[in-house]
């Protein structure tokens, strides 16, 4: 059995570490909630075989192309998986974007602030980036709230290839 992935990041309640074959469970029920369904999209993920080729060939592909990507948000207290928060760097945006999904048990309880909070701090301290960016469905306002209380601001809409119309939030460093 291979060793846990060694955390990314670390807050005060959270650990946040690289996603892996062994997270298909979890990705399985994530990336089929209704609010995911609803504001980030169907991605086809139906069975534990299709979640692992999503960790493959997406958070995992991304690492080794460009050194970060989505991270498993775990609780200290426990080890429970809770939800996935971490940067992107898509090719239709010129900068890194965040990304954050809880499962409903685990929200409005300032876990994704929390994350979010030490994300942007690890892209700023650790990373270098000068800038990363957001895209968030329009309809939902409790992720724009999130993105403005660590230090986002809105910028415009957006229309990218394939999508409905998205807000489109920056941060600057």
């Amino acid at each position: 059995m291979s060793q846990p992935a060694p955390p990314v990041i670390e807050t005060e309640r959270l650990l946040l570490r690289r996603l892996h074959a062994g997270d298909a469970e979890f990705i399985l029920e994530l990336v089929n909630d209704p609010d995911w369904l609803r504001y980030i999209g169907d991605k086809g993920v139906k069975t534990l075989d299709d979640a692992g080729n999503y960790i493959r060939t997406g958070p995992m592909a991304m690492y080794e192309r460009v050194g970060f990507g989505l991270l498993m948000v775990e609780s200290k207290e426990g080890g429970t998986a809770i939800g996935i928060c971490g940067l992107l760097k898509r090719d239709t945006l010129d900068d890194a974007d965040i990304g954050f999904a809880f499962l409903p048990a685990f929200r409005a309880q300032g876990y994704a602030r929390e994350s979010a909070a030490a994300t942007l701090a690890h892209a700023r301290d650790v990373l270098k980036l000068p800038r990363v960016v957001a895209i968030v469905s329009p309809d939902n306002d409790s992720s724009a709230a999130l993105l403005e209380k660590v230090g986002f601001r809105f910028e415009r809409t957006l229309q990218l290839s394939g999508r409905d119309e998205v807000r489109y939030f920056a941060i600057d460093f």
